[in-house]
């Protein structure tokens, strides 16, 4: 049976969450918010409209919420030519990719910013398929992002392992059932990582792909040639 290798992007493979911050920091100000940026690095990993209800609360007046959005984009934008790959992030998937893992990305990210991620990490050969939140009903912490990046890949839940930088991505996998992992690249520490449900964490891409024989990788590896036997 296949196996299916589950990543996010924004903070996990590309060195993007500083980015992300300044644009969602800029972008709120303009529209009269006051947010610290400690508040917003640990929103980043939601999509855009769960971001501004973390940041803003539940009874916001909504009808801003396009015009943040529309700011972020414009701003985030400006720096898609400087986005950069973490060491080790396109070899990682490379390497599980000829090792027989379906490697999928789950990203909330859409269009040009997708495009532009994926040109950073370069390394599409690897890539089997893109599960976005534009696809589900519920971005991450909700598990749908990550059970219909399983449906793209055809594998069931233990046969996977997600790898994230958030405690939404922890979260989301938990809640789907999928061992995952955390990487500290993005800023999170290790604790909360741990807390929201990572069975292992790593410093970033290429540590993990140091340690793939004792990572949770090793794990659902191992269990899947225990089963055909």
């Amino acid at each position: 049976m296949d196996r299916a290798a589950l990543f996010d992007v924004d903070g996990t493979l590309v060195d993007s969450n500083a980015l992300h911050v300044v644009a969602w920091w800029e972008a709120l100000r303009q529209g009269g918010h006051d947010v610290p940026t400690h508040a917003v690095h640990r929103a980043i990993g939601l999509p855009g409209e769960k971001l501004l209800e973390h940041l803003l609360g539940p009874d916001r007046d909504r009808s801003g919420d396009d015009r943040l959005s529309a700011a972020h984009d414009t701003l985030y934008g400006a720096y898609f030519e400087r986005l950069r790959a973490f060491d080790g992030a396109a070899e990682l998937l490379s390497t599980l990719a000829g090792g027989g893992w379906k490697v999928v990305l789950v990203t909330s990210a859409k269009d040009r910013e997708l495009e532009a991620l994926r040109a950073a990490v370069d390394a599409d050969a690897a890539i089997s398929a893109t599960a976005t939140a534009d696809d589900v009903a519920e971005g991450k912490p909700a598990p749908d992002p990550i059970e219909h990046a399983l449906s793209l890949a055809g594998v069931p839940a233990e046969r996977a392992v997600l790898v994230g930088d958030s405690v939404w991505d922890m979260e989301a996998a938990r809640r789907a059932g999928v061992l995952c992992v955390g990487l500290l690249c993005g800023g999170i520490p290790r604790a909360d990582l741990e807390d929201a449900g990572a069975a292992a964490v790593y410093d970033d891409a290429k540590d993990l792909l140091a340690h793939l024989d004792t990572a949770p990788f090793a794990k659902v590896r191992a269990e899947r040639e225990s089963s055909a036997e």
